[in-house]
């Protein structure tokens, strides 16, 4: 069974939906006309490019060329976690890069191998979309966490200062801040998983039976990812957080200021 084709009438005529959008901001004075055309333009290009590109990865199906392009992946996910929380890029990048890869090579690895077993193993078409589903939540895991845990540093340094004046180690002292910053890192995706097939259907499951698989193999596959991305999530909020303490607190276990884009008192 073949995915039925979109033709471009067809993809004219979605596009054409996006006025509706485009006169409601107009019509309510939101002031979003531009963002959302240049999130449109955005969209189509960097989709265009992207599918260009797959088309030539699952054809040429190399081991090097996949997992070059997982590694990428990980790097801009890397790039934009750094970005995205105000902290100094350089002192952060190594970590951040290390605790993402492991957690997701950890996971893809045990899906690939064990679960799915494609021949070959590095199979585009399988570690391409996988990899980018657990990278891409890791990411936003990451920021949230990390941005969680080090503003809830500074905002409540004196407390923190009082754990480490009572005797306790850095470590001790920083984990009921990471406790703070792990819970809400993972909510989201715990709320996600707590209303799969009530609220909507996936897109993972979505996609296979579109593309033609019966709903079992769909739905089986949908709880092995949901799996896979909520471990990989929790194991590289709580890495990098960990190995973070060593670059973000000097050999006195004070947070350093030069750590932080912006300065603070």
């Amino acid at each position: 069974m073949e995915t039925i084709n979109i033709g471009y009438a067809a993809m004219l005529m979605l596009y054409a939906l996006m006025v509706v959008p485009v006169l409601i901001s107009v019509f309510l004075g939101l002031g979003t006309v531009k963002r959302i055309l240049i999130a449109m333009i955005r969209m189509t290009v960097q989709l265009g490019a992207m599918g260009l590109y797959l088309d030539y990865l699952f054809r040429f199906n190399n081991a090097w060329v996949n997992i070059g392009w997982v590694l990428l992946m990980i790097a801009i996910a890397n790039i934009t976690v750094n970005r995205n929380t105000g902290l100094r890029t350089l002192r952060l990048f190594l970590t951040i890069m290390l605790g993402l890869t492991v957690s997701a090579f950890f996971v893809i690895i045990i899906f690939i191998f064990i679960a799915i077993r494609p021949e070959p193993f590095y199979d585009a078409r399988y570690l391409i979309p996988i990899s980018g589903m657990v990278v891409g939540n890791c990411m936003r895991a990451n920021t949230i966490a990390l941005e969680r845990f080090f503003s809830s540093v500074r905002k409540n340094e004196k407390e923190f200062l009082t754990y480490l004046l009572m005797g306790a180690t850095l470590r001790e002292a920083a984990l009921p801040y990471i406790r703070e910053a792990v819970r809400p890192a993972l909510a989201p995706q715990l709320a996600t998983m707590a209303t799969l097939g009530l609220v909507s259907l996936p897109g993972m499951m979505t996609g296979q039976i579109l593309g033609g698989s019966t709903p079992i193999v769909a739905i089986k596959y949908q709880i092995g990812i949901m799996i896979a991305i909520f471990t990989a999530i929790t194991l590289t909020t709580v890495l990098n957080l960990l190995m973070s303490l060593k670059i973000a607190f000097n050999d006195y276990s004070i947070l350093r200021r030069d750590f932080f884009k912006q300065q603070y008192r």
